[in-house]
Formats: structure tokens, C-alpha cells, sequence
């Protein structure tokens, strides 16, 4: 396999092996991380000891601050990334990973986990794809555009003035292409470049309309790579938060259509007691208020209507192949940024100078091809497209039978953006560097308080100009006031319309009514899960199964990085990870000493496993649910608690065993996909 080293073959777009494509069911299988059977495995094993996690340990597991504040863990877990951004891959990571099998086959790119080309489909999957794409794409667009707008509002005059002169004299000679095409090397060969082209300032901070300083919409400076600059406790958790929201917003604004909600048409009710007045608000309670537009309009429903059953069909079908092009957008974004920035253990140079290559040869044709010969070059192929479709399905079926798998070898994953990690890649190489060391990494901490309305504290790292011009061409009042805190800006809106069809008030009686209903859910809810225990003692699986899915809030189930607090069939116990047999395991084991005195200090057979599987033989991990997704909405709304969800693990031979109850599911599952050899695929 390429070594991680930088090589003659990274900087070709060429495919270093083409396994992938030509013999996909070449079975290739890894007993341990050490046989390196990827680039990921190989960087983890040869990673610099630049960080706590990639110090030499001895054969006991070292914990790095499990459980502990921020300011407890040391700093840098890992070398040249600091902690707030480790916190960060990991965190959306999490959200993003439901589903692993192990991929026992030639992996693109020479990289696992890798999203699988049947990937199910799930509507939370959908909303964390949304999430991932606003996050990614959605916020690199929105600070690209008020880049630009900051460019033409001429309010840095000297650096719109240089722009200017560059253009100017590249049109006057012809050159237009050839000076975008140095420029776009000079960006990606020379990092250091594009903060002096494009000085950095908090997105919130820029206007895009006047590209100017302007209010952030969150009232306060609270955050520098948001778009609203709302408060964060910890680094990313503004753009997190905004992506959650923009989602439910989306949704809320989808259902309110279909529910036919009009304010501007609502009758008037100064004293509080009208109809209106006694009724939730049916779009924010998240009911399906179509059908009752529907049969008020006196439109037809349920079996009368016969395009309801085709067009709901329709749209399903579709829901897949959508997710998981938002899914490979997102990737390539992803790749790309991590190929322009690689993140150790990755190479420092290799991603950028392959892509630099590919341009050399468009800077170096540029001169010579005129404005003819590209309309011509357009036009010709247009045409070829148009009128030429049996010529082209024959070519595509001779290809198709001949070389079976050659869109692979198209992929830019294996060919420029070759070797290049997604966030998801990058992040599983970080754990695996924290597994060979035998220390883990440890979860992102833990906030349960709310970000204090504070502005954040900006440095030259944040907002700067180049040469003489001010930031944002602001003075340090303008700057000053724009940054602290106003609570009113955030709720300004454009218009009357806005506000009414924004507002989601109940009433005064509406809102009794809703907090007699969430009262009496409550109850359903606690006697339901009280009703689980004698269920479960009566010998119901599925009742054992949802034991403890609602944690005590007195009783702390926090744990790891070895054992990990949950429950098997209902009875308490711990799954814990051995490393120290010749062979590592996940076991659970019912011994409540195991807390206190741990695995590392005693035989593990002291502790009477019930169950015991080898880190080789897991071939899938599944994330499941404590609860059905509507019973765990219920609860979240009438309870206001955390659920417990659990781990699947399923093993060569096909066993399954499930473990329930554990608060540290996410990160168990990090540990199992990160410690052994298995090349993993993304379900």
C-alpha cells in the first residue's frame, strides 16, 4: 500500500491502485490496526508524537481527562490540532455516524469509511445530511459572498484598488485566464496568501449587502464562524445550534403551508377569549394539519383523493438517491477544504501540489487560446451532446461490459482528491491515533448551561486589514458597538407579514390547554415506563430492553474509557474493552466493582463476563434507539430528559448482541470502529 510519506505517485491524479474499480470483490481482510490495511491505519500507526494521545504508553489504558471540564484535559491531544477543533470533527461526527459494516474489499482513495452505495435511508439521516450541508457548503458560500461584497463596496480602498489595477491590466493584454489561473495556484500553493488577498473577519460582522460592519443578527458578537454570531460555550456549537435551527425553520415554515396557515386573515381578538385564542398552535405542535385545510376547502382526502398514495410514493423513492447526493456534495466540499488545509497526520503538501499541477497546464495554454477557439470548443460540444445520444449510449455500454466498475476510476476521490479524508475519515484517523497509544480520545465536554451573552474576544487572527486600510474600513467605536450585546436585534424581522406568520403564540387558554395535555402525557409516560419493571420482571424482552432508558438524574452514568455503564437484558452492568489479553475484547459483566477498581488491575476472568467478543470479529455496529422515535419525542417534550439509547454489535458468525441504557453510547462506538484493523463503510 503508498506509504503516508510524500511520493512522485500523490501528486499525479492518477490512481495508485485501481483494485477499487477492476477486482471490487478482491477480499482483503485485517486482524489488527498494526497490519495497516489503509492510508487512515498507516497514518495512525506513523503519527508524530506531538500530542498527549501520541505518547508512548504503557500496557495499561491512560485516561486523558474522560468525563473531566475542558481545563482539566491537556492540551494538544493531538499534535498540531488544537483541542476546540478536535472537539469539533468529533462532536458533528457523532451526529453523522449511525451505521457501520465492515468493507473487507478494496476502498477507494485507499480510505474506509466510505458512504455505501445502499445507504438506508432515514429521515433524522436526511436532517443530519441538511445540517452537514449548511455547515459545510452553506456557511463557505456565505462567507465567500460577503468576501466578494466587501471587495466591491470599495470601503478598503487600497485592496479594491489593487484588484482593480490587476484587472485591468490582465484585460488590456488578454490575460483575464491566465492571471485567474496564477492566482488560483498562488492560493492553494501558498497558504499565507489567502489571508493577505482575503483578510479574515467574523461572518456575522460583514454585511452583504454593503459589505460593511453591520449588527450581528444574534445582537452580539458571540462567535466568528457563524453567521449570526450567536454565543457558543465551546468552539463550533454556534454553527451546530444554527444548522438545527435553519433545519427546523424549513420545517416549520413547510408545515405551516400545509396547514394553511394565514394570520393576515385571522379575525381580531382584544380580549384574549376567542376560538383562536383556546386552541394550540397547531404548526408548533407539529401536527399534520394538511388534511383538515383540505376538508375545510372542501377538497377531497383519505381514499377519495387518488394522488395521494402515487405522489407520496413518488417522493419516498426519491428521498435516497437525494440523501445521498447530499451526502457526496458534502464529501467533496469536505475533501476539498482538507486538501487545501490538511490536518496532521496528513500530509502537509501532497493534496495541494497535485491540485496546483492540475492547473500548470491551464495557465500554461491559456495564452495561446483565443476567444474563437473556446465559443467554437463550446458549441462543438454542445452539439455532440445534443444530436449524438446512440453514439454516446453505445460507447457507455461497451464500457459497461467491458470494464464493468470504470466510473470508479472517474471518481474524484480517486483520482485528484485521491488520498484527500473527508471530516468523517480525518476524525476516525484522529481515534485510531489515540488507540495505538493506548490512550483515547477523550468526548467533547459536556455544557449544560447556556452561553453567556458576551461578545467574543477578537484578535488579529479574526478581523484584520491589509496596508493602511481599516478593518471593514470601521472605526474601533463602529466595531465596538456592533459587537456587544443588543437583545432586540434578534428578533427584527423585514415586515408585519413576517412577524405574524413567525409568531408561534398559543393564547393565554391555548397555552393552558397545551400545559394540561403535557401534564397528563407526563403521567402516561411514567406510568408506561413504571409498567416496563413489571413487564420485564413477567419476562417481556421488549420491556428489558427499555429498562433505564430514562436515567435517574440523580444517578451518574458516566464512565469510560474502559468500562462503559448500561444494561444487557435489562440488567445493570458494564461493557468494557480489554486491551491487554493477546487478544482484545468488548465484554459485559454484571460486577459492580468494575467502576471502582477497573480491568487493568486484575484479571479479567475475576470478572465473570456474560458475553465476550474479539475486536476482530466485529464485522457491524449499529446505533439503536432507547425508545421509538415518536415515544423518544414524547419524552424529550413531557419530561425534559435525557434518553439512554443503545449499541448493537454484531459479530462474524452472525451473533447479536444489543446493550441498552448506556450515556456514552457515541463514544463506545468510537472505540470498537477505531481499535481493530476492520475497513469500515457508512450505513
Amino acid at each position: 500500500m503508498p506509504t503516508p510519506g510524500l511520493v512522485f505517485a500523490d501528486l499525479h491524479p492518477l490512481p495508485n491502485d485501481v483494485s477499487a474499480a477492476t477486482e471490487p470483490g478482491k477480499y482483503e481482510e485485517a486482524h489488527a490496526i498494526g497490519q495497516e490495511p489503509t492510508l487512515s491505519h498507516a497514518l495512525a500507526m506513523s503519527a508524530d508524537h506531538g500530542g498527549h494521545a501520541q505518547q508512548d504508553n504503557d500496557d495499561d489504558i491512560k485516561d486523558l481527562g474522560w468525563n473531566q471540564r475542558n481545563e482539566d484535559i491537556p492540551k494538544p491531544l493531538v499534535g498540531g490540532l488544537p483541542n476546540d477543533e478536535l472537539w469539533i470533527l468529533i462532536r458533528r461526527f457523532n451526529k453523522q455516524m449511525y451505521h457501520v459494516k465492515e468493507y473487507p474489499y478494496p476502498v477507494p482513495g485507499n480510505l474506509d469509511l466510505n458512504i455505501a452505495d445502499e445507504e438506508e435511508f432515514s429521515p433524522d439521516k436526511l436532517r443530519s445530511n441538511l445540517e452537514r450541508l449548511y455547515m459545510t457548503v452553506g456557511i463557505s458560500m456565505i462567507s465567500f459572498v460577503k468576501h466578494i461584497m466587501r471587495i466591491r463596496s470599495w470601503r478598503e480602498k487600497n485592496r479594491t484598488a489593487a484588484f482593480l489595477a490587476a484587472y485591468v491590466v490582465a484585460w488590456f493584454f488578454d490575460m483575464i485566464v491566465p492571471m485567474f489561473s496564477l492566482l488560483m495556484i498562488v492560493l492553494v500553493v501558498y497558504p499565507p496568501s489567502r489571508d493577505m488577498l482575503f483578510p479574515p473577519a467574523p461572518i456575522a460582522l460583514v454585511s452583504a449587502k454593503t459589505g460593511g460592519v453591520q449588527k450581528p443578527k444574534a445582537g452580539v458578537l458571540g462567535s466568528t464562524d457563524s453567521a449570526t454570531g450567536a454565543p457558543e460555550q465551546h468552539k463550533g456549537e454556534a454553527v451546530e445550534a444554527e444548522a438545527s435551527n435553519f433545519v427546523n425553520t424549513i420545517a416549520h415554515v413547510a408545515l405551516a403551508s400545509a396547514s394553511g396557515k394565514h394570520p393576515q386573515s385571522e379575525p381580531k381578538d382584544e380580549d384574549g377569549d376567542s376560538p383562536n385564542s383556546r386552541v394550540p398552535d397547531p404548526t408548533s405542535m407539529a401536527i399534520s394539519a394538511s388534511n383538515a385545510r383540505t376538508s375545510t376547502g372542501g377538497g377531497m382526502t383519505g381514499e377519495k383523493d387518488k394522488a395521494k398514495v402515487p405522489m407520496e410514493t413518488a417522493v419516498w423513492n426519491k428521498m435516497r438517491p437525494t440523501m445521498h447526493a447530499l451526502a457526496d456534495i458534502a464529501d467533496t466540499w469536505e475533501r476539498f477544504g482538507n486538501a487545501l488545509s490538511p490536518t496532521p497526520p496528513f500530509p502537509h503538501d501532497a493534496y495541494r501540489m497535485r491540485l496546483a499541477a492540475i492547473l500548470v497546464p491551464i495557465l500554461a495554454a491559456s495564452p495561446f487560446i483565443t476567444n474563437y477557439m473556446v465559443v467554437k470548443g463550446i458549441t462543438a460540444g454542445a452539439g455532440f451532446g445534443f444530436f449524438a445520444d446512440p453514439l454516446i449510449w453505445r460507447g457507455l455500454d461497451w464500457l459497461n461490459t467491458n470494464y464493468p466498475n470504470w466510473q470508479k476510476l472517474l471518481e474524484l476521490r480517486n483520482s485528484i482528491l485521491k488520498g484527500v479524508p473527508t471530516n468523517a475519515q480525518l476524525t476516525v484517523t484522529l481515534l485510531r491515533i489515540g488507540e495505538v497509544n493506548k490512550a483515547p480520545l477523550p468526548p467533547p465536554p459536556r455544557t449544560t448551561e447556556p452561553p453567556p451573552d458576551q461578545p467574543v474576544n477578537v484578535t488579529d487572527e479574526h478581523l484584520r486589514a491589509i496596508g493602511s486600510d481599516y478593518p471593514l474600513n470601521a472605526s474601533k467605536e463602529e466595531l465596538q458597538a456592533a459587537i456587544e450585546h443588543d437583545p432586540n436585534t434578534a428578533h427584527e424581522t423585514t415586515g408585519s407579514d413576517i412577524d405574524a406568520s413567525k409568531q408561534k403564540t398559543h393564547g393565554k387558554k391555548g397555552s393552558r390547554l397545551l400545559a394540561m395535555f403535557k401534564s397528563g402525557v407526563k403521567g402516561t409516560v411514567e406510568a408506561g415506563l413504571g409498567a416496563d419493571r413489571l413487564k420485564a420482571k413477567a419476562g417481556s424482552e421488549h420491556a428489558k430492553q427499555r429498562l433505564g432508558v430514562v436515567p435517574n438524574e440523580k444517578e451518574n452514568l458516566l464512565s469510560g474509557p474502559i468500562d462503559f455503564k448500561c444494561r444487557y437484558h435489562g440488567k445493570k452492568g458494564h461493557a468494557y474493552i480489554s486491551t491487554r489479553a493477546t487478544i482484545p475484547c468488548i465484554a459485559f459483566s454484571l460486577d459492580k466493582d468494575i467502576a471502582s477498581k477497573g480491568t487493568t488491575d486484575r484479571d479479567e476472568t475475576e470478572l465473570h463476563p456474560v458475553w465476550s467478543i474479539a475486536i476482530a470479529d466485529i464485522k457491524e455496529l449499529k446505533k439503536v434507539g432507547g425508545l421509538g422515535w415518536k415515544a423518544k419525542l414524547v419524552v424529550g417534550w413531557a419530561l425534559d430528559r435525557e434518553v439512554a439509547d443503545g449499541l448493537e454489535i454484531v459479530d462474524k458468525q452472525g451473533n447479536t448482541w444489543t446493550v441498552t441504557a448506556m450515556v456514552l453510547r457515541d463514544e463506545l462506538f468510537n472505540r470498537l470502529i477505531a481499535i481493530g484493523g476492520q475497513k469500515w463503510e457508512s450505513w
